[in-house]
């Protein structure tokens, strides 16, 4: 590491620089730390490449590209800002020497449990990268990081998107080949299009190095083409590897890629229960003593400002700061950025794992940073996500308060527009079947198009819906009305819970965006409530409640046109999956009216057991299509994780509660203790009050690595009990001593829980992924919510229709969502389970 120097800047986006790690192609590489404490490395680029246009959009395209690989064993991009004055890129920092390092020069071969660990982890590693869509064509010792805990896949500068492999990117040019001669496969050599099985036989040429501590076939002092012709022909001398590991090494190192094992292969083949560590003693011990000077580490005294010269007179040029792209940088790291290996300069974008981007060493590299510390505040992208958060906040807000807005003027639609009971089933039906059946299109469009174009999409739909449903004068515009609130809602829910887990990437600052946003979402219904309640007291007006949402809709669309910044990056990067969101939506549809259909008449009304069966049959078809489709709408990896399944799962448990909370207490406080509706929404401000301070006060700063599974279980089973205490509540009930609890102890318990869980759930998303991951969410609720009316309509029809049976009702209904809150806790307590740093559970 080397002192930061006057013309260095002091901080880029959220990140304190500390210290200059050396320069890789494209600039300059800088160790930072976040606000949380977190270290990162952070790159800059060099002014020449900055100004340039077709440079910027091929950064943004390759950022976009690295931040899928979303799996263990690799370094994470961590943040960036392609559109800054200075683009930057902040990646996690690897505390460790490469592969070559440790064998070349200070250790030696390594052990055999040693390299069997490390084939299983870059297995995994590779497996991540391929599940992204990328290839990674040059896995080579020097991009291999060792760590204490295993090793780091890095240097993804020259990877590209399968589905662009024969298109122009700066990476190729005619006559030069890309890689290490002495790490690449048959098929890079002879210039052939290139599959994942070409990193499996890197692979094998890495393990063979590890083992042996020689290149597999020999020193290049032969010449280039001689050596590239043995990588091709000849077979490769596997002596010195373990007999354990030589088979499946011979197999990564067949000429044929179709004879080759996959990376979920070769790791199935060297799992293990082995608990000790990985690498002998004296390796460890010199790690831990690298890891401890990272962390002892401090910055040195501000460097001096540059001096301001008198008028007239020039800046002495050892202190004008653009004499720093002419001066000499530090050398880069042993785990430079990949040059390639003959043919002429290659651009190289990817991952900046220490590593580098851009162009290769050699060329001149300078800061041209101290631009961003004078970048205006507009353009710094800490402002921008915070404001982006309070516009996805406001948005969830306004969908969730106009369910509930409906929700309370079911009596006057019934005397004013001569709705029936089927009318009035039908559109409340019809807004969450449109809802929960384009959730996938939501979702998959904001990470095909941008969040941005999805949000200003909805939020039109829903000025138009408000306009619509304000001047119906009859039962079929009003519902028509509702199925286009329900279109832009399906827009509006993924679109912004994908901008808060896009947006923020520190693990502090993320906690507190998802504490606000749950906060402000969860209490869209106490608000709805107040709201049509207040109209229809106040006013005497339901059309009115209905053209309130314009105006706040239309603020929405202007904070989003002005606050709301899509990073390039993401542009262009997931393509659409028509199948995915025709089968998902198809299945989503048949099931949630199914569901209602089962509530409101029965299940032996003749619909409702086929609609469930099929939209569960076509859900099964939709997950099976996602591990197949070449464009997922969900992206693989995130398919695979625990903790997310987990908190999919608990989202659904503790929907059926919601349910309970926000549709059954509002019209509960109306109907059974006979309070007016405004005073109903009113006296269900508490719950509202309890989930904020819960959210932002409790969740959000306890949410740390080993308390998720404590804050979901305990907030679960707050909730639980809060729902137990409203079974008690009937006519006569004291407010404060009956219904006051109840509310407080579940709108806390709420708050506690969803927090850990929204964040779990996005944890480790690429931005372009978060819209899938984000409507998987959304429909998890959805169908907890939907499993809630079912319960209360079975039970409102096991009794009878008058005001004790309906008390029963509400009652029995309070009684299911509290044990479904605790299978919520106990799911949360068997699936949150505390991550490692570097994410591993």
């Amino acid at each position: 590491m080397d002192q930061l120097t006057a013309e260095d800047p002091t901080r880029l986006g959220p990140y304190r620089l500390i210290a200059r790690l050396g320069a890789g192609g494209m600039g300059l590489v800088y160790l930072g730390r976040s606000e949380g404490g977190r270290t990162v490395a952070v790159k800059v680029v060099q002014a020449e490449y900055a100004g340039n246009a077709e440079f910027r959009r091929r950064f943004a395209r390759e950022v976009a590209a690295a931040r899928r690989v979303g799996g263990s064993w690799t370094a994470a991009v961590l943040d960036a800002d392609p559109e800054a004055a200075v683009p930057w890129v902040a990646t996690q920092y690897i505390p460790g020497p490469d592969l070559h390092t440790v064998v070349a020069e200070d250790f030696g071969p390594l052990p055999e449990y040693s390299v069997h660990a490390l084939a299983n982890r870059l297995a995994l590693a590779l497996q991540a990268v391929h599940e992204a869509g990328l290839i990674h064509r040059d896995l080579k010792p020097s991009n291999v990081l060792v760590t204490v805990d295993g090793p780091r896949v890095i240097d993804f500068g020259i990877a590209r998107a399968m589905d662009s492999l024969a298109g122009d990117s700066l990476h190729t040019r005619t006559g030069m080949l890309i890689g290490s001669p002495g790490f690449m496969s048959p098929e890079q050599v002879r210039g052939l299009e290139l599959t994942p099985a070409s990193d499996v036989f890197c692979l094998g040429a890495v393990l063979v190095y590890a083992a042996t501590g020689r290149m597999l076939f020999g020193a290049t002092d032969t010449g280039l083409n001689a050596h590239l012709f043995r990588v091709a022909e000849e077979e490769a001398d596997l002596t010195g590897v373990p007999d354990s590991l030589v088979d499946l090494v011979r197999a990564c190192l067949s000429k044929d890629p179709a004879g080759r094992p996959t990376p979920r292969e070769v790791a199935e083949a060297t799992a293990t229960d082995r608990a000790s560590e990985w690498l002998p003693g004296s390796v460890l011990a010199q790690l831990g003593r690298h890891a401890a000077q990272l962390l002892d580490f401090a910055p040195p005294a501000p460097p001096t400002p540059v001096p301001q010269a008198p008028s007239g007179q020039a800046v002495p040029a050892q202190h004008d700061p653009r004499a720093a792209l002419a001066r000499p940088v530090p050398p880069a790291p042993a785990y430079a950025p990949t040059a390639p290996a003959h043919g002429g300069p290659a651009a190289g974008f990817g991952p900046p794992a220490q590593g580098g981007f851009g162009p290769p060493s050699g060329q001149p590299a300078g800061p041209a940073a101290w631009a961003a510390a004078t970048a205006p505040a507009s353009h710094d992208p800490r402002t921008r996500r915070w404001w982006a958060l309070a516009v996805a906040a406001f948005v969830q807000l306004l969908v969730a308060m106009e369910v509930a807005v409906f929700t309370g003027m079911v009596p006057v639609l019934h005397a004013d527009l001569s709705m029936d009971s089927d009318a009035l089933g039908l559109m409340f039906q019809v807004h969450v079947v449109a809802l929960a059946g384009l959730l996938p299109l939501g979702g998959h469009l904001s990470d095909v198009l941008g969040r941005r174009r999805v949000l200003v999409i909805g939020l039109v739909g829903f000025i138009l819906a408000g306009a619509l449903g304000g001047t119906a004068a009859d039962a079929g515009l009003l519902i028509a009305a509702r199925v286009l609130q329900g279109v832009s809602g399906a827009l509006l829910t993924p679109a912004a819970l994908s901008l808060v887990a896009a947006s923020f990437t520190d693990p502090k600052e993320r906690r507190t965006a998802f504490g606000v946003y749950v906060a402000l979402a969860g209490g869209g219904a106490a608000v709805g409530m107040l709201v049509s309640g207040a109209f229809l007291e106040l006013l005497g007006s339901w059309r009115l409640a209905v053209y309130a949402g314009i105006p706040l809709a239309f603020a929405a669309l202007v904070g989003t046109l002005a606050l709301v910044r899509e990073p390039s990056a993401t542009a262009g990067a997931v393509r659409f999956d028509p199948l995915g969101v025709l089968v998902g939506g198809a299945g989503l549809a048949a099931l949630v009216y199914g569901l209602g259909q089962a509530g409101s008449e029965g299940w032996t009304h003749a619909p409702a057991v086929p609609l469930v069966a099929a939209g569960l049959l076509l859900l099964a078809c939709f997950l099976w299509w996602q591990g197949k489709a070449p464009a997922p709408l969900i992206a693989p990896y995130a398919l695979g994780d625990g903790r997310r399944a987990g908190s999919l799962v608990a989202l659904t448990l503790l929907g059926v509660g919601t349910f309970a909370l926000t549709e059954v207490l509002g019209q509960g406080l109306h109907y059974v203790l006979g309070h007016p509706p405004m005073t109903a929404g009113l006296l269900a401000l508490p719950w509202l009050v309890a989930t904020v301070v819960a959210a932002t006060q409790i969740s959000a700063r306890l949410a740390t690595q080993g308390a998720p599974r404590l804050l979901v279980a305990g907030g679960a089973v707050l909730m639980a009990v809060g729902l137990v205490l409203l079974t008690w509540v009937g006519p006569g009930s004291a407010y404060v001593t009956h219904v006051l609890p109840a509310l407080l102890l579940s709108g806390f318990g709420t708050g506690m829980a969803l927090v850990p869980l929204y964040v779990a759930a996005t944890e480790g998303i690429a931005p372009q992924h978060t819209g899938g991951v984000a409507a998987a969410l959304a429909v998890a609720v959805e169908i907890g919510a939907a499993i809630g009316a079912v319960v209360f309509g079975t039970v409102l029809r096991g009794v009878e229709v008058h005001f004790t049976g309906v008390l029963r009702a509400y009652g029995t209904s309070f009684w299911w969502g509290a044990g479904a809150a605790l299978l919520a806790a106990l799911v949360g307590a068997l699936t949150m389970t505390p991550r490692r740093p570097d994410g591993v559970r």
